[in-house]
């Protein structure tokens, strides 16, 4: 007979216009109690399902304290989350919310959000052409409209890399909402997707480096190469790096500030990650380099005179004021050209740190520290390419011991 239970245990009761309510008390994830509802034509599925929520709950699985749509959610992680903590980050993760989580995903409740709908997100995010799900060519004027607007589709689906990045953006967003008790699990580290194929051996060979450090020494920047290829720093954290940092007596240097352009200006900011500050040795090769850029940057100094800004950073340009990220390129590019690796990112001055401490056998625990990386599995699963030449070596021993 429906109708209340035992203090505590629910009840289950029929409104007037003939649903039957079922209503309890259960534990939320912010530790305490509150009235939910669930509803039904049918006591007995009433019932059912009011049974499974209190089941839940005296199990220690909580529900969602608040009842926030997913769209709604994702403005205050993006807002008050990510775009104090890490401004540049936030403008690749709000174009990811807004062009495809929003659109998808915005309206579910983010208590009710499960792996299956994820999956389809991600299916259609594989499948679905972007020009037509945007609008893309429509949005052109008439003599510029290729297919889509004209009725036949071109199949412009997002690349794999996209899509990883997508469910990444999600992936993280969720944790904070667990983190914060908003929800009892994070269901898109149930949802698997593909990873894109990286491009290997972008880094240079022993002998680049070679020749990098010695093409290097005319330049004014020499020191940030030698960091760059020695300790792996990435570019916002040299050009972020002052001279408070150093400790040439000591033999150290600290990380503890990026130089990034953000909302159209430089801006100084954390390190990309908790595991990204740090302090590292200088080994006798970085230290003279440094010494040696510090006289040379006391000459710019009184060659500008009333001229030179003086912002205390290592790196400059020539009258002090901090360098562009994006002008670094005019040091780079003819110094690749010199050493034959066009082609080659910056970045990847960081990714030839990695493989060349790696292939000398030091441990992977101890490269993570030097260079910074949060989690071992990028320093061993992006980085860490074996060359043809290592495989070889490695089953011409085998030969050997087995032959």
């Amino acid at each position: 007979m429906a109708g209340k239970n035992l203090n505590g245990r629910g009840s289950v009761y029929q409104r007037k216009d003939g649903m039957w309510i079922g209503a309890a008390y259960v534990l939320t994830t912010t530790g305490h109690r509150k009235r939910i509802t669930v509803s039904s034509r049918d006591a007995d599925t009433a019932r059912a399902a009011l049974t499974r929520k209190m089941a839940d709950s005296d199990a220690g699985i909580p529900v969602a304290a608040q009842t926030w749509t997913v769209a709604q959610y994702l403005a205050y992680w993006l807002e008050h989350i990510v775009k104090p903590r890490r401004p540049k980050t936030y403008q690749g993760y709000e174009g990811v919310v807004r062009r495809y989580l929003t659109p998808i995903l915005g309206r579910k409740k983010l208590h009710r959000l499960t792996a299956p709908d994820l999956k389809m997100m991600m299916t259609r995010l594989r499948t679905e052409c972007r020009c037509c799900a945007d609008g893309i060519d429509a949005a052109r004027e008439e003599k510029a409209r290729k297919c889509c607007a004209k009725g036949k589709c071109c199949h412009h689906v997002l690349s794999v890399r996209t899509v990883q990045f997508v469910h990444a953006v999600l992936r993280n967003a969720l944790q904070n909402a667990v983190r914060e008790e908003m929800i009892p699990r994070n269901v898109a580290k149930l949802v698997q997707v593909e990873t894109p194929r990286y491009r290997i051996n972008r880094g240079l060979s022993l002998e680049q480096a070679k020749h990098l450090l010695t093409a290097a020494k005319e330049d004014r920047l020499h020191a940030l190469y030698v960091l760059a290829l020695y300790l792996g720093m990435r570019r916002a954290e040299l050009l972020g790096l002052r001279w408070v940092d150093v400790d040439l007596e000591e033999g150290t240097l600290e990380i503890v500030q990026t130089l990034q352009r953000v909302e159209g200006r430089l801006q100084f900011l954390p390190p990309k990650t908790d595991s990204s500050a740090r302090t590292v040795p200088l080994i006798a090769a970085a230290a003279q380099a440094l010494k040696d850029h510090r006289i040379a940057q006391h000459k710019e100094r009184l060659q500008a005179a009333f001229g030179w800004t003086d912002t205390g950073l290592v790196f400059t340009s020539r009258v002090g004021t901090p360098l562009e990220p994006d002008n670094l390129r005019r040091s780079w590019y003819p110094l690749r050209k010199k050493i034959g690796a066009e082609g080659t990112r910056f970045h990847d001055l960081r990714h030839s740190c990695v493989t060349l401490l790696l292939g000398l056998g030091v441990p992977p625990h101890v490269v993570q520290e030097i260079v910074g990386h949060a989690d071992m599995s990028v320093t061993l699963g992006i980085y860490a390419h074996v060359s043809l030449k290592d495989k070889r070596e490695a089953l011409a021993l085998l030969q050997e011991r087995i032959g």
